[in-house]
């Protein structure tokens, strides 16, 4: 089958998930089509099944905004005509829902039917999706979808509610491929960032406010104080300078090591002991998901999609947003009872293992092929 696929390049969760889902596809056999207007950070093209067509946008002193939707639209035409794709699979709605109704109705001109499924992955639902600016054209899109799936259970819900679209929604959750993770971790490594034997916190975000990332530093602060422990942050974004600013004036910064952007943080959550993740919300919650893969309990909130991945009690806590006492409370009773810690490791493993690849992988192809089906066309 001949897929293409459209998502944004850039750090986070839809892209990583589109790229990792394209890459399983074309170890399948599966032809995939990248279309973006970069080369997505998880993908190496050299591969006999992946292939990625840049969207370039000329720059005329004509536009104030450069019409990157346009632009796309005629990358998507001219890939779906000469590549001879059967289906096309966009991630985050804004714009990708309406640019790929847009693509289908010219291919319709040609006498060419191309089905498209729209992949709902959070922010553009429960962010940027809530604009009124965009409600029309989001509604419009999502109705004209070929196929809509939802990342979980939670965001399928917002969805509904917030643009009341007449459309079905079928939830396929985020995955990782649980060969690629491994429990062992590098002892060297660990020694180097906890050279007197402390437990290890892992935080991994894009560092914006939905992220809540001072609510990792003040809770790092009370558990430090309990037992000794060290502070790795992963990513980076607009509240960095924000968090340098909190960790000085709580005197931190000496148990906090800022690794800035990864493009694989797997290294890192080898040495991990607890991984927080305080978010407002989360459609998913695939970085908790990632640390799971490597038998690392959760501390997070209890927003959204994320207790349908962390579950309370067994892989890790799930508090309030905002609740950093009860956070740290239940950080603690977890560093400090290496029996409980051990049981909560294996669980989180156990509940990794629920959301591989093998097991999610079959869902989309299945999608595929009744898109494809000659009921469909």
């Amino acid at each position: 089958m001949n897929i293409g696929i459209v998502c944004y390049p850039t750090f986070g969760g839809s892209g990583v998930v589109a790229t990792e889902l394209g890459k399983a596809l074309a170890k399948k056999g599966h032809r995939v089509h990248f279309m973006a207007y970069n080369l997505p950070f998880r993908l190496n093209p050299f591969n006999e099944n992946l292939f990625y067509h840049e969207v370039s946008v000329n720059d005329y002193p004509l536009f104030e905004y450069q019409p990157y939707e346009s632009a796309l639209a005629s990358k998507i035409v001219d890939v779906a005509m000469y590549e001879r794709l059967d289906v096309l699979h966009v991630h985050y709605a804004i714009p990708h829902a309406s640019v790929a109704y847009t693509a289908q109705q010219i291919l319709k001109s040609k006498k060419i039917f191309l089905p498209y499924i729209t992949t709902l992955h959070g922010t553009d639902i429960t962010l940027v999706g809530r604009d009124p600016s965009f409600e029309p054209v989001i509604r419009f899109s999502l109705n004209n979808s070929n196929a809509i799936t939802s990342v979980s259970e939670s965001l399928k819900k917002d969805t509904l509610s917030t643009f009341k679209i007449d459309n079905k929604i079928d939830v396929i959750p985020n995955f990782i491929n649980i060969e690629d993770y491994s429990k062992a971790g590098n002892t060297c490594e660990r020694k180097h960032y906890a050279p007197n034997g402390e437990k290890i916190m892992v935080h991994v975000s894009n560092f914006r406010k939905v992220k809540r990332v001072e609510d990792v530093l003040k809770v790092f602060d009370k558990v430090r104080k309990a037992v000794p422990t060290k502070l790795i942050l992963v990513g980076d974004g607009p509240e960095r300078p924000a968090i340098e600013k909190l960790c000085r004036e709580l005197d931190t910064c000496k148990d906090i090591i800022s690794l800035g952007r990864i493009n694989d943080p797997m290294d890192v959550l080898k040495m991990a002991d607890l991984f927080i993740l305080p978010s407002e919300t989360e459609s998913f919650g695939l970085a908790a998901l990632e640390a799971m893969a490597m038998h690392i309990p959760v501390i997070s909130t209890n927003t959204g999609g994320l207790p349908e991945v962390n579950v309370h009690e067994v892989t890790g806590y799930l508090s309030n947003v905002g609740d950093v006492d009860d956070m740290a409370a239940n950080a603690i009773k977890l560093l400090s009872d290496e029996k409980l810690l051990a049981e909560f490791k294996e669980n989180a493993f156990e509940q990794a293992k629920k959301f591989d690849i093998n097991i999610i992988l079959p869902m989309y192809e299945k999608l595929y092929q009744k898109m494809t089906s000659k009921e469909m066309v």
